[in-house]
């Protein structure tokens, strides 16, 4: 697998290539402006270290659109909710779907996303390497045109929209420049899976094809060889100009690449993007190295790593992305570093003692900078990555945990801004990216630790970037 060297740099390099010597930085500051309730008893019980109501590779479980905010969860009696808010308001309205969660299993995640072109909210939801189930409002309930109510989304659905997928894992939705709605899932299973697109269009949906490869080569660092493998994105999202962002993790089919069994086979943080919707992929060098439904991204495809890191640091997959202003993609990512060891053995627990969160962006020359975030996650789970309207960035740790860093520093500067452990935030929350673009205020999704199965509160923090 072709890689290049990792752009290593110290802090005080970063900030004084991309600073004024001399300059002090106003350090990002985070208000709670609200805390609200969703439910009081929503379903509760851990699998894969993970809640199905808060999992950070959700896309969306939270978001805003045409002055209101959406969030959706499972309750105690397992039945699929959507509600709404009008922005500004504490008051949720909830519509109970006709769905119940089929397992229990934190993969199968409740996923919205809402057409601009007919103001339709699609819900994607409990699937792991199974069929979909899939609610489809009537058009324009998104701008209250239709009663607020379970009859306005319809009958659960197994198909797309009449569109076959199979079985599938990690619906994600996301809205082209255009205005169409398109969605994106894996076919396959973990280390053994393919990423594919679906696009929404005058009321109709059509598969798009496969746009990731499960096949061909890597060497582990031991000399063993795997054959198949997953793309794992930490995101998919278009920037001002229309580019299609994707950074990726690979994880091996084959466990005999470990030095021991109990890592993670993941291995690299790779780029690539889109200039045509997610048809064409190119390599940060511009170079095409797939076609969805055609010749797809492989792990030989070259130059691909943004950041190269073997199999044996208990790499975490599906982590997070943003994209600045200037269309440069950051990317968090998270690890165990050698200098405590060069070979996970208990994944769960030397990430949580041992793991540190990077901060990976690409500057304008196309050179990606990697920086260590010097406040330890001490959590197995993800971060989420915001960006302020000045670029300003903002990880969402594990329990509620709000570090950050200006852009005036190079980001550089990372402090924490906001730490309440009395929120009782689980791990992994999920954030509304929408809202800090529109409003500057930053939605926070989060489940409240329970035990075993008891229900617990689901709640949405709001906060204020400045």
């Amino acid at each position: 697998m072709a890689r290049t060297l990792p752009h290593l740099l110290t802090a005080a390099v970063v900030a004084a290539s991309l600073s004024v010597p001399g300059t002090a930085h106003a350090a990002p500051t985070v208000s709670l402006v609200g805390d609200t309730l969703l439910d009081p008893s929503a379903l509760y019980f851990v699998s894969y270290d993970g809640l199905v109501n808060n999992n950070s590779f959700q896309q969306d479980a939270i978001l805003t659109y045409q002055g209101r905010q959406y969030a959706t969860w499972y309750t105690g009696s397992r039945n699929a909710v959507i509600a709404r808010r009008s922005l500004g308001s504490t008051a949720w309205e909830t519509v109970v779907l006709p769905h119940r969660l089929s397992i229990d299993d934190s993969h199968n995640v409740i996923s919205i996303g809402i057409s601009p072109q007919d103001n339709t909210i699609h819900i994607a939801l409990d699937t792991h390497n199974t069929r979909l189930f899939y609610f489809r409002s009537k058009p324009g309930l998104a701008i209250g045109g239709q009663p607020w109510n379970a009859a306005s989304f319809g009958a659960v659905q197994r198909t797309l929209g009449g569109v076959e997928l199979g079985s599938m894992t990690y619906p994600q939705f996301l809205v082209t420049p255009e205005g169409r709605l398109q969605f994106s899932y894996r076919t396959g299973g973990s280390g053994n899976g393919v990423n594919e697109l679906a696009e929404y269009n005058g009321g109709t949906w059509r598969k798009l094809g496969g746009w990731s490869s499960a096949t061909g080569s890597y060497t582990g660092p031991n000399g063993v060889v795997s054959n198949t493998r997953n793309m794992y994105l930490h995101g998919l999202n278009y920037d001002r100009s229309g580019r299609l962002h994707a950074a990726f993790t690979w994880r091996e089919g084959n466990s005999g690449v470990l030095c021991n069994s109990g890592g993670l086979t993941n291995h690299d943080t790779g780029y690539v993007y889109s200039d045509d919707r997610g048809r064409t992929w190119r390599n940060g060098t511009g170079t095409v190295v797939g076609t969805t439904g055609g010749a797809p991204v492989s792990v030989s495809s070259p130059g691909l790593v943004a950041d190269p890191l073997d199999p044996n640091h208990g790499l975490m997959n599906q982590e997070s992305q943003a994209v600045d202003a200037n269309g440069r993609p950051h990317v968090v990512i998270s690890y165990v570093p050698g200098r405590f060891t060069q070979c996970v053995s208990n994944y769960a627990q030397q990430r949580a003692q041992y793991g540190r969160t990077f901060h990976v962006f690409r500057a304008a020359d196309g050179k990606w900078t990697k920086m260590e975030v010097p406040i330890p996650p001490n959590h197995t789970q993800r971060t989420k990555i915001v960006l302020d309207r000045d670029d300003n960035a903002y990880l969402v740790m594990p329990r509620g945990k709000i570090v950050a860093a200006t852009k005036a520093s190079g980001w550089t500067d990372w402090t924490t801004v906001f730490d309440r452990p009395s929120l009782r935030a689980f791990g992994e929350v999920n954030v509304d990216t929408s809202r800090v673009a529109s409003l500057g205020i930053l939605s926070v999704q989060y489940q409240q630790t329970s035990s075993g199965t008891t229900p617990s509160s689901i709640r949405v923090a709001d906060f204020r970037l400045g």
